[in-house]
């Protein structure tokens, strides 16, 4: 619906619009500039003060015979010396921009609002995310401001190829959702199949942000837990994927930033490889890639062991456990599988002033007593550590929550039925990941691994000097 040169029908229009007197934060403000009467509506906690105040002041302090012909082309050129400023004439682009942040005007006898994008959004400092953390290199994180992202984004990506697409999703949401891409190195076929994707989503909100995009646009089987997008709240992770041609996709009020296309191997990778010197990064990658084997494999692999000793050489005989129980081996592995978690979560739930404590508690003191009393051996406690500990090197979260789901399901094959179970759960496993694909592009979930690609693997298990993987490249 377009604007009227009346402007009470216009503030009419737009009360039915927006809830400006019911709803104490959207304000509408009559004014006088000049000699025409006008409509100044905004959100009070979005507009900044400072600025509010100068183009009130502006605007009171026009004359009549400066504004008599053409007012809006001349407020929108001569008199608001604001930067972001623009013209609209449909109530709808108004409603848009107001619950946006933005301050819209309409004045009598003109057919085309002002648009004053003077908002500011509450927003915390960029500090280094928690999940992503180095020893060396930047401090600066994404926040939930897409603006701020965008920003720190261009900071490290100086490309005038880089571009940054908004749309909204969500019919009351209408949550900002960004798609960033270098034009020359980015896949077009997918970049059009992304955004037809987000184009299609019919839902109220994005609740969960990029979480909720993730799932409707990925719709895979509810019993593979492994992720098909990578997240990441590192904006030099971000600026290196998009040198790579990835394709990223920014949810306004979240920092979790959104990669495409993605294989098995890139939620192996962290920035601390990079930060340190080659032979350094390589190391730490290895004992990464051994952390992550152990925690998949090592509690069922003890588990079968120590059933079939008789297999054991001489030299391994010491593997088992040296104090009976009540309870089996198999079983005190689930409940100590169970107790992580609970663990986990309870400390999610905790004041960071009292997760010390928790993890004392849930670490030492009920892991002891758990062994005095006779529920579990030592050695259970032992592994099991091990293997959370191996949990913890992967640099995904939520490829370390998958690997969790398959050390659960592998252990309980194993404990049920032995070697069969073992075989047959490890075959699931990996027909699981082979046919896990990998979103709208020609590579396969498991590239470079399969189909084979020996340099592109060598650069995974390898940490290169960065002029040689250039050259590589060529």
């Amino acid at each position: 619906m377009n604007l009227s040169t009346k402007i009470n029908e216009n503030i009419k229009v737009i009360k039915e619009k927006l809830p400006i007197e019911n709803s104490f934060d959207i304000i509408g403000r009559e004014l006088i500039i000049g000699n025409k009467d006008a409509y100044l509506v905004f959100i009070d906690g979005f507009a900044k003060d400072d600025i509010m105040l100068w183009i009130l002041e502006t605007l009171q302090n026009l004359e009549e015979n400066e504004i008599n012909i053409d007012t809006i082309t001349t407020l929108f050129k001569k008199k608001i010396a604001y930067l972001e400023v623009e013209t609209f004439k449909d109530v709808t682009q108004l409603e848009s921009a107001v619950l946006s942040g933005a301050l819209s005007l309409v004045i009598d006898g003109e057919e085309t609002g002002l648009i004053i994008d003077a908002r500011e959004y509450p927003v915390r400092g960029p500090q280094e995310p928690d999940l992503e953390r180095v020893t060396r290199g930047s401090r600066d994180g994404l926040v939930e401001t897409i603006i701020f992202n965008t920003a720190l984004i261009r900071r490290r990506v100086r490309d005038p190829k880089l571009t940054f697409e908004i749309t909204n999703v969500g019919e009351r949401s209408k949550t900002d959702v960004v798609f960033a891409y270098i034009d020359d190195l980015a896949d077009k076929d997918l970049l059009n199949e992304i955004k037809k994707k987000v184009d299609d989503i019919n839902i109220p909100s994005l609740i969960m942000a990029e979480k909720t995009l993730d799932e409707l646009m990925i719709k895979k089987k509810w019993y593979n837990p492994l992720p098909q997008v990578r997240f990441t709240e590192r904006p030099d992770v971000v600026a290196a994927h998009l040198l790579e041609g990835h394709i990223a996709i920014i949810v306004d009020t979240s920092p979790s930033v959104m990669l495409l296309p993605t294989t098995l191997f890139h939620f192996t990778q962290h920035a601390e490889d990079y930060y340190q010197t080659p032979l350094v990064g390589t190391y730490i990658r290895w004992i990464r890639f051994l952390g992550m084997f152990s925690a998949l494999f090592l509690l069922p692999l003890w588990l079968l062991l120590v059933n079939n000793k008789e297999i054991l050489p001489v030299y391994l005989q010491f593997l088992g456990a040296k104090e009976t129980s009540t309870i089996p081996i198999f079983v005190q592995f689930i409940l100590l599988e169970f107790g992580l978690d609970l663990l986990k979560v309870s400390s999610i739930h905790t004041p960071s002033t009292l997760s010390t404590s928790l993890g004392i508690i849930g670490g030492l003191i009920l892991s002891e007593f758990a062994v005095k009393v006779g529920f579990f051996v030592p050695e259970t406690i032992l592994y099991m550590a091990l293997a959370a500990i191996g949990t913890f090197t992967t640099p995904s979260i939520e490829f370390a929550h998958a690997i969790r789901i398959f050390r659960l399901f592998l252990l309980i094959l194993t404990g049920l039925f032995g070697n069969y179970g073992f075989a047959a759960g490890t075959l699931i496993i990996l027909i699981i990941i082979f046919t896990t694909k990998t979103f709208k592009t020609a590579k396969k979930y498991t590239w470079p691994l399969f189909p084979f690609d020996g340099n592109a693997l060598s650069n995974i298990l390898f940490r290169k000097p960065i002029v040689q993987i250039k050259n590589n490249k060529k």
